[in-house]
């Protein structure tokens, strides 16, 4: 299936580049066509760049148990103007759900999103210290022997699968102040290479998204200890509270940079004002974030994925299941993604 199609795209020229904004309108019948690394760039099979927006979604677990593992749930992230959606796994609710099972839970979720014409990134969404194996809550408990083979079982399952853009090794690692142990960028680096040789010995054509420190928002030391792979991508997730205004001359040092050499995906991002429904450190603040976000994202030629597509957790981006009604987050992305 050829992405070359006038209506599928809207065409943007930046620094000598034309990038193709890949429409949400697109309808899949088939898997999307595998999306590469080049130098910066996300590319198509075809050599154009590709600049991905979208939502998180909740746990596919918690979606199907509420009963929103839906076409109307995918639906409605088309129609807010998405062309990405990232499924954060938890590792409890693959562990109690069983891999078998769990797979054909994603098997659904890659389907629904395709046939949207929605790309997806897995995300394997632990927070904590994977070298230690300790970890910020319980609900993020794994070891790295269960991470190894979760991704091995990823690469057999989906690594040929052009729809799944995207293997998030690793959704927040973080030491929090040695209270979870220490690791050291080094330490890190050789866990994320070696996910990287399972997952590519295994048949993986999907792009490695890799996370710093700092809750996922660090990714200084790559300046001097990048990856030693190629086709790799980096992530960050820079929420409004990570940083004080100004934000740009931080978010350069901080992750920015990296764009300049790798192609980057803010994997998570948004806002919620101190007074809304599931306000908490660090996504409080308004829509000057919003606003201040989108235009350096569009600057460094960056991808972002907003947190989250869900009216249960935190931020929301509607206010119930029956209406997906917009919050206040929600009414800004919403009005951003479709240019309305």
């Amino acid at each position: 299936m050829s992405l070359l199609k006038p209506k599928l795209f809207k065409s943007l020229l930046v620094k000598g580049f034309l990038i193709l904004l890949i429409s949400a309108s697109q309808h899949a019948n088939a898997q999307l066509p595998t999306i590469s690394v080049k130098g910066n760039m996300l590319l198509t099979p075809e050599g154009k760049q590709v600049l991905f927006n979208g939502f998180n979604t909740s746990d596919p677990d918690k979606l199907e148990k509420s009963g929103h593992l839906n076409e109307a749930f995918f639906a409605q992230i088309k129609s807010w103007g998405a062309n990405l959606v990232r499924f954060p796994v938890h590792p409890t609710a693959w562990r109690e759900r069983g891999p078998k099972a769990y797979m054909e839970l994603l098997d659904k979720g890659i389907k629904l999103a395709e046939q949207q014409g929605l790309y997806v990134i897995i995300d394997w969404h632990s927070i904590g210290n994977l070298r230690t194996e300790m970890f910020f809550m319980d609900m993020y408990d794994t070891t790295l022997k269960e991470t190894y083979d979760f991704w091995r079982k990823m690469a057999v399952r989906y690594g040929n699968n052009g729809t799944v853009a995207f293997f998030e090794f690793f959704n927040e690692p973080t030491i929090i102040n040695e209270q979870l142990g220490t690791c050291s960028w080094e330490q890190w680096r050789e866990i994320m290479e070696e996910l990287i040789v399972i997952t590519r010995a295994n048949g993986a054509k999907n792009i490695p998204l890799i996370a710093g420190f700092n809750w996922g928002y660090d990714l200084t030391p790559v300046k001097d200890q990048a990856i030693r792979a190629e086709g790799v991508a980096y992530v960050s997730h820079p929420y409004p509270q990570k940083r004080e205004k100004p934000w740009e001359d931080k978010w350069e040092k901080d992750f920015g940079y990296v764009a300049d050499k790798y192609p980057v995906v803010l994997t998570e991002i948004g806002f919620c004002g101190p007074d809304d429904r599931g306000a908490h450190i660090p996504v409080i603040s308004d829509e000057s974030y919003g606003e201040a976000i989108t235009a350096y994202c569009k600057k460094k030629n960056m991808s972002y994925v907003v947190w989250v597509f869900d009216a249960n957790w935190a931020p929301p981006m509607f206010e119930s299941w029956d209406t997906y009604a917009p919050t206040r987050q929600g009414k800004f992305w919403k009005k951003h993604l479709t240019g309305k």
